[in-house]
């Protein structure tokens, strides 16, 4: 097998009319599977790469997994619990030892051990009790955690989709999740790494003016208009262009690689007239398609201005001057590439003259030419980019016949060569575009997407910083960031550009850094090229970074993809390990997608790679905000609160079972029946916690897009922070003494609970049992753990009260049942009439009261204390939603909303179907699905509130 190669180069020899004839073989030659055919309608060609030597098959690589935040603190929590489980197992066998040593612990006849158990080693026997303690203690470790966390994700990652604020609705595109394992940690990012193009901006490009012969024009009606005059010809004139003027549209017009599609697909390949219609020309069979928005802008600009491309087939292009065709032979196509950022083609015209037009950057462009108004061409880019127009500079070469033989030699023998085909080439290219006549630049306008700027200011106000990672130049991009926002007029505007040695950066960076702590009170912005970033990060790592992190607002210009890559992954792997999110719409921005702990897509006009290989996708940029605030904000709260409740919940499980075995004698008596053990994480107290987190809201959502600084609540991981760890496993150890010790003493007066764990009153009458005592504390714990998370539920829907009072009614129905029936396939019947009997005792009620209120009334004071005498700023907000938006219609609660109204049409639609609480769906259910899926007939709902209906019901208005 051959190895792998991201290179292809070959030739090809055909003998035809008895002539050999040498033709290149190269990447565009190489059709890879899932290619298509367009403007051809057959091919040649021989099966070389099959089977695992296909470039989809090398080059597949397995998606590196990506872990939150939040899994991360999970597993060290886990690890602390292990070691928790592994000192009461140690702890239990040694007092165990350490008790039954003593000789009025001497076992009863009944109980003697044989010989042969007297004889076995001690060590053997520790080990045995030891593992016996882990298996009775194990259950401290909440292995049913990662399932409900799992399902949570799962189910919770539904609702962005289902979110009609982040739908599209000119391009019917809703919000796609790719993976659900990341949705707590949109809630802790810290960084945002944008592109510029088709992320910040439309990605749809409109010429706004030009530079010819440096004079600059802007086109008004179709026409070219000098600057400082205005269009005054009469309506249906022809106006004519001067030879600069034509030579220049004419190179606009004939240098790209733009493709034609027509309704008459003959004209594809030339077997139709393509000029067959009426005047010569009809623009409404004709469309273009170019790889480069940039191209089309351009080409249909020219049609526009009159000189209109209009067919090419092969080896031929047309154009049409005003209604005239022009024919060009298409000698060589010499290809764009990132190094000489410039493309030109190599054409003969019908008078058998050759001449070479190019475009590119005027960086690429300018050093190469040699007639021209040069100079004032460089100040009319430099004023298009201020304006924030992208810019490209347009040149020509008249060959003579010698010279066009010379390149024409160089050119085929380097497409030709066999051995460093590239390199001969770059020489071939760098041969042919020089002696440059500079013709003029164009600038195009890529407007930006509507609500950037308040995107960006409200991301901003939540503590997050935006760095802007664009390949556009630096005025351009400077430009931009200014217009969007992400640097203010007040802003001080550092720059790292154009450093040309190591020395020279290092001393720079010093300088901005100095300067910095000089005006520590003024707002810094910082511009940095990519090739100043390769010099910074080659050996001024540290010192670029305390730079960059001083500074609010970051733009890297004609960055390379992978120097994007190299900037996330550097703060990503800072000390400070800051939550980094990456957003672009194109195949450039995938690999800084793919380094960010969070990639974004944007569903633009450059192909699908950057979904494809994006956490989640979106239309646009202004969706980011409620993302973020909201849905990050949400995800957060409700996963973080679900970790901390499980580890709390097993705590108050397993600790009175490690108590018991002080008044059992550590003989690995258990305190529950196996089956409450089994039962209590699978139904007793799964539910509960399931529905708080998916549909918990702390806040408002409207409240959380108007006030962005509640974000700063939650970063930095604040409520998996180990003291948030350490409050809620010492509130598990309180109750589950409470639950233990407080059915002790509360069982009835005077009460002892003997070494076999029954209870004895004061006159020695046997009352309970061991079982009836597991019991009580057993339905103290499944009522309070329960009530617990009631009250720390902020938001309340049908499905909450129906899973937290069912919990509780459930075990309640469970344990008669189970108790009250002799089943025949257990082993044992200790459970049988057990929990009537703990319920027809007034003591056991009285017991289960005070126990649940001891617990309870500590939380409930605490509540109110920090609500009143020192509330939060959360706390705070959560008082400015209005009662129309604290008491929602029971479907509203489900997910997200439009204008305070829901947005998860469908599932609130099947669930108002089976369970008849509400009138009507939502606002997103008659508009979203008529909208989204159908796409036919349009029509909005609006729920209004009805004074005259009870709480929870909701009435419908329709306009149709």
């Amino acid at each position: 097998m051959e190895k792998p190669t991201s290179r292809f180069v070959g030739r090809i020899t055909v003998t035809q009319h008895g002539e050999e004839i040498v033709r290149p073989l190269g990447p565009e030659n190489l059709l890879l599977r899932g290619a298509r055919l367009k403007n051809t309608k057959e091919i040649y060609g021989v099966a070389v790469y099959t089977g695992m030597e296909s470039k989809m098959a090398l080059n597949y690589k397995c998606k590196s997994q990506k872990r939150s935040a939040v899994e991360k603190s999970m597993n060290s929590f886990l690890i602390i619990y292990l070691g928790i489980l592994l000192f009461e197992a140690v702890l239990s066998t040694i007092l165990k030892y350490a008790w039954q040593a003593e000789n009025k612990w001497d076992e009863p006849f009944y109980n003697q051990k044989t010989e042969q158990e007297r004889n076995s080693s001690p060590i053997l026997k520790f080990i045995s009790d030891f593992l016996a303690f882990l298996v009775l203690y194990n259950f401290i470790i909440p292995i049913s955690l990662y399932v409900t966390v799992e399902m949570q994700k799962f189910l919770g990652s539904f609702f962005i989709g289902w979110d009609l604020d982040l739908y599209h609705e000119e391009s019917d595109q809703k919000a796609q999740v790719n993976t659900s394992d990341l949705n707590e940690e949109l809630g802790q990012v810290e960084y945002v790494f944008t592109d510029k193009t088709g992320t910040l901006t439309e990605n749809e490009m409109h010429f706004r003016e030009c530079s010819i012969n440096g004079t600059k024009y802007r086109e008004v009606n179709g026409k070219l208009v000098p600057e400082g005059m205005t269009d005054d010809s009469p309506d249906g004139s022809t106006p004519q262009l001067i030879n600069e003027e034509l030579l220049f549209v004419k190179a606009v017009s004939l240098c790209h690689t733009v493709q034609i599609s027509y309704d008459q697909p003959d004209c594809l390949v030339g077997g139709g007239d393509p000029f067959s219609h009426t005047n010569g020309f009809s623009s409404n069979h004709m469309e273009y398609y170019a790889s480069s928005p940039d191209e089309k802008a351009l080409v249909e600009a020219a049609k526009r201005i009159g000189v209109a491309f209009t067919c090419s087939n092969g080896d031929t292009m047309e154009i049409k001057t005003f209604g005239k065709s022009e024919k060009f032979k298409l000698l060589h196509v010499l290809e764009f590439d990132a190094n000489r950022r410039r493309m030109s083609v190599i054409l003969q015209d019908s008078s058998g003259g050759k001449v070479l037009f190019t475009k590119g950057a005027e960086s690429a462009i300018l050093p190469f030419t040699t007639s021209g108004e040069i100079e004032k061409t460089r100040l009319h880019v430099d004023e298009f980019a201020l304006k924030g127009l992208r810019t490209l500079v347009v040149a020509c070469r008249h060959f003579s016949p010698e010279e066009y033989i010379d390149v024409d030699k160089r050119l085929n023998a380097a497409r030709t060569a066999l051995q460093q085909r590239e390199e001969r080439l770059q020489e071939a290219f760098s041969y042919t575009e020089r002696d440059l006549q500079l013709l003029g630049a164009t600038g195009v306008e890529d407007k930006l997407q509507d609500k950037v700027q308040e995107t960006i200011e409200a991301l901003r106000l939540a503590g997050i910083k935006v760095w802007v990672l664009t390949g556009d130049k630096h005025e351009t991009a400077v430009s931009v960031s200014l217009s969007c926002g992400h640097f203010h007029r007040t802003m001080n505007i550092l720059e790292l550009l154009q450093q040309r040695s190591d020395n020279e950066c290092a001393e720079q960076l010093r300088r901005l850094a100095r300067r910095i702590k000089e005006d520590h009170v003024i707002q810094h912005g910082l511009v940095v090229d990519g090739a100043s970033l390769s010099l910074a990060l080659r050996e001024h790592e540290k010192l670029f970074m305390e730079v960059c992190k001083s500074c609010s607002a970051v733009l890297c210009c004609r960055m390379a993809p992978l120097q994007k890559a190299k900037v996330v992954r550097l703060l990503k792997t800072s000390p400070e390990k800051p939550i980094t999110l990456a957003i672009g719409d194109g195949a450039n921005d995938v690999s800084m997608i793919q380094e960010a702990h969070v990639g974004i897509g944007i569903m633009g006009k450059e192909g699908r790679q950057a979904v494809r290989n994006s956490d989640y996708a979106i239309a646009r940029f202004k969706f980011l905000a409620k993302l973020l605030l909201v849905h990050g904000h949400f995800y957060y709260i409700r996963i973080a609160t679900l970790v901390q409740y499980f580890f709390y919940k097993n705590v108050c499980f397993i600790t009175p079972q490690f108590l018991y075995q002080f008044f059992c004698l550590f003989s690995q008596q258990t305190l529950y029946d196996s089956v409450y053990l089994t039962l209590y994480n699978i139904c007793f107290t799964s539910l509960p916690i399931l529905v708080y987190s998916l549909f918990e809201q702390l806040v408002h959502p409207h409240v959380l897009q108007s006030k962005p600084g509640l974000y700063r609540d939650i970063s930095k991981n604040s409520l998996l922070s180990f003291r948030t760890f350490l409050y809620w496993t010492v509130l598990g150890f309180c109750h589950a003494f409470v639950f233990f010790f407080g059915s002790y003493i509360l069982m009835g007066e005077d009460t002892t609970l003997m070494g076999n764990g029954q209870i004895l009153r004061a006159n020695r009458q046997l009352m309970f049992g061991n079982w009836t005592f597991g019991t009580l504390v057993f339905t103290v714990m499944v009522i309070t753990v329960t009530l617990k998370l009631a009250l720390d539920t902020h938001f309340w829907t049908w499905m909450n009260h129906f899973v937290t009072w069912g919990s509780i009614a459930f075990y309640f129905i469970f344990s008669l049942f189970y108790g009250g029936i002799i089943w025949p396939f257990l082993h044992t019947q200790d459970m049988y009439f057990v929990f009537v009997q703990l319920l027809s005792s007034g003591s056991a009620w009285f017991a289960i009261i005070i126990i649940v209120i001891t617990c309870l009334f500590p939380d409930v004071m605490k509540k109110v204390f920090y609500r009143h005498v020192q509330p939060t700023s959360t706390q705070k907000s959560q008082s400015l939603s209005s009662p129309q938006e604290q008491t929602l219609s029971c479907m509203e609660s489900l997910c997200c909303y439009q204008q305070g109204q829901s947005g998860c049409s469908r599932l609130a639609h099947y669930l108002e179907q089976m369970t008849g609480q509400c009138q009507a769906t939502s606002h997103c259910h008659a508009s979203s699905r008529n909208n989204r899926w159908e796409g036919h007939r349009r029509q909005t709902m609006r729920i209004k509130s009805n004074k005259a209906s009870p709480p929870h019901r909701c009435s419908l208005d329709y306009r149709l």
